[in-house]
């Protein structure tokens, strides 16, 4: 007579997923060089073609257009008061960071044009690779714990806090800047600023959500 008693399966064990290994300070060196210089390429395409992006770089770009003055001198005194909420809400390490790519941006883009100058650009070309370009860079300084200063320091926040996605909350304030800069830029060059600005934020969205990249 068969037995009626049942055999139960031992169930798997779960293994507890290992932290990722943080980032070298070689490696953020690399990296912060890498990401800012992809964004000053983006940069000089996008002033190439006459357009602006968000953020303190778009707010850069209208003051640069209007007075005159260099746009690194520009960006790097607007990213001042935000240093204070870097260092209070995202440490020490971040803001040090972020500071040395914001320099680091500056200096670029004040010596940039001595190394390269774009005669001609066709600005649906530079809105969507200048702004790509862009995206690009901001992923890999965000992938290690850096940004360059701005909106992006408190979209960081923001993710870091409440889950927000940082390239949602990053596309929602480009708008506004793009969309404020109507009283000093010519409507066709805000247009093809918000492609811009779209492609850069679309980058951002897809591929830097919170969880989808753990190591720091």
């Amino acid at each position: 007579m068969p037995s009626t008693a049942q055999t139960t399966a031992p169930l798997p064990t779960t293994r507890p997923t290992p932290a990722p290994a943080p980032h070298s300070r070689g490696e953020d060196a690399v990296a912060i060089i890498t990401g800012v210089a992809m964004v000053s390429v983006g940069v000089a395409m996008v002033g190439g073609a006459g357009l602006l992006t968000g953020g303190i770089t778009g707010l850069a770009f209208v003051l640069h257009y209007a007075t005159g003055w260099g746009f690194g001198k520009l960006f790097f005194v607007l990213n001042l008061p935000f240093y204070w909420l870097a260092l209070r809400k995202l440490g020490l390490g971040f803001t040090l960071k972020t500071f040395a790519g914001v320099a680091l941006l500056a200096v670029i883009t004040e010596v940039q044009p001595h190394l390269m100058q774009i005669a001609r650009i066709e600005p649906l070309y530079a809105a969507l690779v200048g702004g790509l370009c862009m995206g690009m860079g901001f992923l890999v300084l965000f992938r290690h714990h850096c940004s360059l200063g701005g909106i992006g320091i408190l979209a960081l926040y923001l993710q870091g806090r409440f889950g927000w996605r940082a390239g949602a909350v990053q596309m929602v304030a480009d708008f506004c800047i793009v969309a404020a800069a109507l009283a000093t830029v010519e409507p066709m060059r805000v247009l093809w600023s918000i492609v811009g600005a779209l492609a850069l934020n679309q980058v951002l969205a897809i591929n830097h959500r919170p969880g989808r990249y753990m190591a720091a």
